[in-house]
C-alpha cells in the first residue's frame, strides 16, 4: 500500500471526514484489519484564515509547503489537501514538492464527464466561486460552471462555511437556504451541483436535489485508488 499525506485542519471537520472515508474505503476493498497508511498534518485554521482574509496566499503557500515537505519526509508518496479553497495554490505546491498532489477539481471533472454533464453549479467559499482555479480545471474538460450571481448569497455561503459548517454546526434553516440556492442554479441550467467546500455535505446530501451532486467522496476515492495502485 502506498502511504499518503493529508494536509488538514482546514477545517478539522472535513479532515475527520477524509480520514474516515479513506479508511472505510481501504477496508471495503481489502477487508480484514486493513486500513489506510497515512500521515496527517493538521493546521490551526485561524492561522490559515488570517492569511486568506488578507489575500496573503504567499504565506499560506509557505505554510502548506512546510506541511507537505514534513509529510514527504515521513514517507508520504502523494499529498491530499483536505479542502477545496486550498487548491488555489495546488498547482504551485505540486511543482514545489516533487510528489503527486491529488487535485480535487481534476478528480471532480472526471466524475462529471462520466455522467456526460456539460454544465454544473458550484457552491463554495467566495474564493472558490469567484476565482478561476476550480472552474479552469472543469473548463479543460469542456464543462461550464455557474455560480450564484448575488453578492448577498455568496456572502451567506462564505459566512456559514466558516462560522457554522467549519465548526460542525448544521441547522435546518441553513440547510433550507442552501437547497434554495442550489435549486436556483438548477433552474439556470445546472445539470449537477458541486459541493465545492468540504463542509457543505453537512447540509446537502445525495437525494436532496433533482440532479447529481459531486462532493468530497470523489477526492477520497481518488486517494484510495492511489494507495492501492
Amino acid at each position: 500500500m502506498r502511504k499518503i499525506g493529508l494536509i488538514g485542519g482546514i477545517s478539522w471537520v472535513s479532515t475527520s471526514d477524509y480520514y474516515t472515508l479513506i479508511n472505510k474505503g481501504i477496508n471495503e476493498k481489502l477487508g480484514g484489519l486493513n486500513f489506510s497508511e497515512c500521515l496527517i498534518y493538521s493546521f490551526n485554521y485561524a492561522d490559515i484564515k488570517k492569511n486568506n482574509d488578507a489575500n496573503d496566499w504567499d504565506s499560506t503557500f509557505l505554510m502548506l509547503l512546510k506541511a507537505a515537505e514534513s509529510l514527504k519526509s515521513g514517507g508520504a508518496e502523494a499529498i491530499v489537501l483536505c479542502a477545496n479553497t486550498m487548491h488555489l495554490i495546488a498547482d504551485r505546491l505540486q511543482q514545489a514538492i516533487g510528489i503527486p498532489l491529488i487535485h480535487i477539481a481534476e478528480e471532480t471533472a472526471i466524475e462529471i464527464q462520466k455522467k456526460q454533464i456539460k454544465k454544473v453549479g458550484l457552491l463554495g467559499t467566495k474564493f472558490t466561486m469567484e476565482l478561476d482555479f476550480f472552474k479552469d480545471k472543469l473548463a479543460d474538460k469542456g464543462i461550464e460552471t455557474i455560480v450564484p450571481e448575488s453578492e448577498e448569497i455568496k456572502d451567506f455561503i462564505h459566512y456559514t462555511i466558516f462560522e457554522e459548517l467549519g465548526r460542525g454546526i448544521a441547522t435546518e434553516e441553513t440547510k433550507k437556504r442552501y437547497l434554495e440556492i442550489a435549486n436556483e442554479l438548477i433552474k439556470k441550467g445546472a445539470e449537477g451541483i458541486i459541493l465545492g467546500c468540504t463542509e457543505i455535505p453537512l447540509v446537502i446530501k445525495e437525494g436532496d436535489l433533482s440532479v447529481p451532486i459531486f462532493d468530497t467522496i470523489i477526492h477520497t476515492k481518488a486517494a484510495i485508488d492511489f494507495q492501492l495502485a
